[in-house]
């Protein structure tokens, strides 16, 4: 099965030249967590998250509307084409433990996005036992917590 069978699409993008105002109204308005940023040709230059966007406004502690998306959002994407094999989307997501990969065409320009509901839903198209064994490892591995330098002091501290 292939990747263009169960991404999303069309996919909300965000220009370059956006603020996080505009980027946390296109998550509002269309129910999305992640939306791609592309430059001025179309082409994909990093993602944006709803948790980029909070952290962005934790951090910087301006108006949304002071923001530049460019300054919060992720410019080292993970990206896959229609015709990647799922598995190895899963495979992407499992290694770099993330929840969504944007999906782009020959030029880099966003086509689609998968995400970790996509393949949670894939057991329901009638896949077999062995390969949805293989989709719990990916999703276990994408929700395994990273470990932050705060959360190994914090550890210390509980061990003392």
């Amino acid at each position: 099965m292939r990747i263009k069978e169960i991404m999303s699409h069309p996919v909300v993008i965000c220009p370059i030249g956006a603020t996080l105002d505009a980027a946390a109204r296109l998550m509002w308005e269309f129910d999305c967590g992640n939306i791609p940023v592309v430059n001025d040709d179309g082409q994909l230059a990093g993602v944006i998250t709803d948790r980029d966007v909070c952290m962005a406004a934790y951090t910087q502690g301006r108006p949304l509307a002071e923001i530049a998306v460019t300054t919060a959002m992720s410019k080292a994407v993970v990206s896959a084409r229609p015709e990647d094999a799922i598995e190895s989307v899963e495979h992407l997501m499992r290694d770099n433990q993330i929840r969504r990969v944007p999906i782009v065409d020959a030029d880099n320009r966003p086509i689609g996005m998968v995400s970790m509901n996509d393949l949670a839903r894939l057991p329901t198209k009638g896949r077999k036992s062995s390969v949805d064994r293989e989709l719990v490892r990916t999703l276990a591995a994408i929700c395994q917590p990273r470990r932050s330098a705060h959360r190994l002091e914090t550890d210390n501290i509980e061990a003392a």
